[in-house]
C-alpha cells in the first residue's frame, strides 16, 4: 500500500511540475499571502488605515517568506503521511478500477489521458487549496 501512496504522489509532482499548474499555485499561493498579511496588519493598524495595513503587511510577508519557498513538487513530497494517503484516497477515487505497476506506467497512462489528468488536476487544486 506504501508503495501505491508514493506512486500517486509521484504523479501529482509530475502534474504539478507542468507550466499551466505553475501559474495557478504561484496565484494560490500569492492570494494567501496577502490575505494573510493584510488581516495580521489590520490587527496592528486597525480598519480605517486599510492601505497602510496592506502595504505593510504585504512588506511583512515578503521578508518572512522570501528564503522560504519551496516548490509543490517538494511540498508534496514532504507531505505528512497522514495527508499524503488523504492525497491519495481523493486521487484513486477519481482513477478508479485503473491499474498500475510503478509510478512510471501511473504517469503514462494519467498524461497521455487529457480527461484523467484534467481530473486529477482538479483534485490537486482542491487538495491544495484546502490542506496547504
Amino acid at each position: 500500500m506504501a508503495q501505491r501512496v508514493d506512486d500517486v504522489i509521484h504523479l501529482c509532482c509530475k502534474i504539478a511540475d507542468q507550466p499551466e499548474f505553475e501559474k495557478t499555485w504561484k496565484t494560490i499561493r500569492n492570494i494567501k499571502m496577502i490575505t494573510a498579511a493584510a488581516g495580521h496588519s489590520m490587527l496592528l493598524f486597525g480598519p480605517q488605515e486599510l492601505l497602510v495595513a496592506g502595504a505593510v503587511g504585504g512588506l511583512i510577508a515578503w521578508l518572512v517568506t522570501r528564503r522560504k519557498f519551496k516548490s509543490l513538487p517538494q511540498i508534496l513530497m514532504e507531505l505528512p503521511r497522514a495527508k499524503k494517503q488523504k492525497l491519495y484516497n481523493n486521487v484513486v477515487a477519481v482513477l478508479r478500477n485503473l491499474t498500475w505497476r510503478n509510478a512510471a506506467q501511473l504517469v503514462a497512462i494519467v498524461m497521455s489521458n487529457g480527461i484523467l489528468r484534467q481530473r486529477i488536476t482538479a483534485v490537486l487544486l482542491n487538495f491544495i487549496r484546502q490542506n496547504l
